[in-house]
């Protein structure tokens, strides 16, 4: 009797629930049926990416050989590792379990700059960690990145605690929903690295020895300026986009010509985020060749945006390997070059891709359709089969074994 009389109250409570609930319901309906379909998609992708061994960012001639070496830096990296050594301690055994992997497992390549909905990640995020697990957890970050590095890698956490605030408290969205891997034990002599994995920030970051590679860096956000809520204020990457209009303004009208691939930006132009370690990029656009002193300076001030995310021993290795491969570096341009305008850049050479790419509006509710300074992504990688390190790997596994 009682079940039928909580049977009958629940049909009555149903009965009394007015039209507009019903259609609220429905719409919850319609929006996981997109996010299922999104999640879809993407895990699709990845399994399709990940059936193919990597090979990294080639041209259509192929891979360029003999352009990373195993060798002595004189940058120690022992601080690096020993960041490592406290955070893998502070984890629980369980914790250890589903954050530690061989160093050469496909989770290198198993990160999504999505948000939590719609992509699964390995690992531990902050959002679970203790208050100790957390400070080893940005202690290792710290010490592998610059201030600079570190302050934007925070400052992107906070957008998606933005969106989850303008998205009625979406559980996909979280200032702590960025989870952490380590691939092979941290080591003075033996390969490792780990992986930051979440919302529009993914960081790759590899040692060998006192050598580091640190691609894919894949950086994002939406909104780029908060205007409200707990993070009101927060900016993101105003350099890195007015640095880049300001250059492209700066060449001549034939130069531009030659570097503008085309003057409309309709879609999304970006080519190697998520699961596309495998791309075939031609050099396109303008050759450093045909800039004035003055705009190679410039050029170069907009790609150590870049590359000061590092810290700044191995900042500095990398921009001399970027110096020493200048002569084959590429500037191409997508869009138009006025004042407001939304646009995609690339700079291309052997050694650095790095890509800018005004989006359309995802995340933010009511916001115009097409790409739009709101939300940004970029990244950078290592072309021609070192993202990951995978080169410098290749080169120390084949040594092991022949030694």
């Amino acid at each position: 009797m009682k079940r039928i009389l909580t049977l009958l109250l629940f049909l009555l409570f149903l009965s009394c629930k007015k039209v507009p609930a019903q259609k609220t319901k429905a719409s919850q309906t319609d929006e996981k049926k997109e996010v299922s379909g999104a999640k879809k998609f993407f895990t699709e992708m990845e399994e399709k990416a990940l059936s193919e061994d990597f090979r990294g960012i080639e041209t259509e001639n192929g891979k360029e050989l003999e352009l990373f070496h195993i060798k002595s830096t004189g940058v120690s990296t022992v601080p690096i590792q020993k960041a490592a050594d406290s955070f893998l301690n502070s984890l629980t055994l369980e914790q250890q379990k589903r954050s530690q992997f061989d160093i050469e497992d496909e989770e290198w390549r198993k990160w999504c700059n999505v948000d939590n909905g719609i992509y699964d990640r390995q690992g531990v995020s902050l959002k679970e960690m203790t208050g100790k697990q957390k400070k080893a957890a940005f202690h290792l970050m710290q010490c592998s990145l610059s201030a600079k590095g570190l302050q934007l890698s925070k400052d992107i956490m906070k957008t998606d605690q933005t969106l989850k605030e303008l998205n009625n408290g979406d559980a996909a969205y979280d200032e702590e929903l960025y989870f952490f891997t380590l691939m092979g034990m941290p080591s003075s002599t033996e390969p490792w690295g780990w992986q930051l994995d979440g919302h529009h920030l993914v960081i790759n970051y590899f040692v060998l020895g006192d050598q580091v590679v640190m691609s894919p860096v894949f950086m994002g956000g939406e909104p780029i300026i908060t205007t409200s809520g707990k993070y009101k204020g927060n900016a993101l990457f105003q350099d890195e986009q007015n640095l880049g209009l300001n250059f492209m303004q700066s060449l001549p009208k034939e130069i531009q010509t030659e570097a503008t691939l085309s003057t409309s930006k309709h879609n999304n132009d970006i080519k190697t985020e998520a699961s596309k370690d495998n791309v075939t990029l031609n050099y396109e656009g303008v050759s450093v060749s045909k800039l004035s002193e003055g705009q190679n300076e410039k050029l170069l001030y907009l790609i150590t945006q870049y590359i000061n995310n590092m810290e700044e021993g191995h900042r500095q290795l990398k921009m001399e390997e970027i110096m020493a491969h200048w002569a084959s570096t590429y500037f191409a341009w997508i869009g138009e070059t006025t004042p407001d305008a939304v646009f995609y850049y690339r700079v291309h050479s052997p050694v650095v891709l790095i890509e800018f790419d005004h989006q359309a509006a995802v995340g933010v509710p009511n916001s115009p359709k097409g790409p739009v300074r709101n939300h940004i992504h970029t990244i950078l990688r290592t072309p021609n089969g070192n993202d990951y390190g995978k080169d410098l790997l290749q080169q120390h596994l084949e040594k092991s074994h022949n030694d």
